[in-house]
């Protein structure tokens, strides 16, 4: 899986080395990585870890090619890696988007296309376990983040019918969890070297991320949502909400498309924030220095 290193990933790795199964774990973050990799060993299980950027489609070629070398096969891939800018749209730099969605689509594709003819050509049953978000089905998180991972949504539910409709042997599983107990919020400590280093955060971003660092805070422990994808896995079963309490915003923004009707936000506030009021007249308080 990728993005092993911490957070979803990380306890992905520990819940399928629990299963009996060889693990391979990769992340871009070395330091963190080899730790990560020395704990899940550290319960018996068989573990390579391989540093690998999601964005290069290269290096994800040689991820495989390391997990068949070591491994003779691949049977569950996880298209795990993500990361985040919390910005408003027209702050929202290029190398923003391109570092978003290098990583949250194209790490997901890159994953996809490389491996799927594997598991294609062993003819066993084996399983991809595409992480998106809820917000690939309710956006108003991040611009860059929202948009790969509705991509993400439509890519992994095409492929999902193209397996079942071909009757192959390769089952789909689309991850969509709401706030996880994870470091995502400082994402941004893998920034590319060869990007311009970006802006610390302004006065209404640290508004944001104060809500947005004590709802992760607060969330779900990964550990559980390695739970519900092993469930999925088992049961062949394509959706994996480890947070239901967002369906409810979900289901209002479908009812809004299929009435015709703009974009709106939701009647209530967001599972874990506050009022979206409260937001912004702390945000307006911050940008007047703290005068009402």
């Amino acid at each position: 899986m990728t993005g092993a290193a911490s957070g979803i990933g990380h306890a992905l790795a520990q819940r399928f080395a629990s299963e009996g199964m060889h693990v391979v774990m990769a992340d871009v973050e070395q330091r963190a990585l080899e730790p990560a990799a020395e704990a899940v060993r550290a319960t018996g299980a068989d573990v390579e870890a391989v540093q690998t950027d999601v964005a290069d489609a290269g290096a994800v070629d040689a991820l495989r090619d390391r997990a068949v070398e070591r491994f003779g096969g691949v049977h569950v891939l996880c298209n795990n890696a993500g990361v985040v800018t919390l910005k408003p749209l027209w702050e929202q730099t290029l190398e923003d988007w391109h570092w978003v969605v290098g990583v949250d689509l194209w790490g997901v594709i890159h994953g996809v296309q490389s491996f799927l003819p594997l598991l294609l050509d062993q003819g066993l049953p084996s399983h991809i376990v595409n992480t998106a978000s809820i917000a690939g089905l309710y956006p108003g998180f991040s611009p860059a983040y929202d948009a790969s991972k509705h991509a993400v949504v439509a890519l992994t539910e095409g492929l999902h019918n193209a397996m079942t409709t071909a009757g192959l042997p390769v089952g789909v599983s689309c991850l969509c969890p709401g706030w996880i107990r994870t470091n995502i919020a400082e994402a941004t400590r893998n920034w590319p070297s060869a990007f311009t280093p970006p802006p610390p955060p302004d006065a209404a971003a640290e508004v944001v991320m104060k809500h947005v660092r004590r709802a992760i805070d607060e969330g779900m422990q990964p550990a559980a949502v390695a739970d519900h994808v092993i469930g999925a896995v088992r049961d062949n079963r394509y959706w994996v909400f480890p947070n239901p309490e967002f369906l409810e915003h979900v289901v209002e923004r479908f009812h809004r498309i299929a009435d015709q009707l703009d974009p709106a936000p939701s009647s209530q506030p967001m599972p874990g924030m506050p009022p979206r009021e409260q937001i912004i007249a702390e945000v307006i308080a911050a940008l007047s220095g703290g005068r009402t």
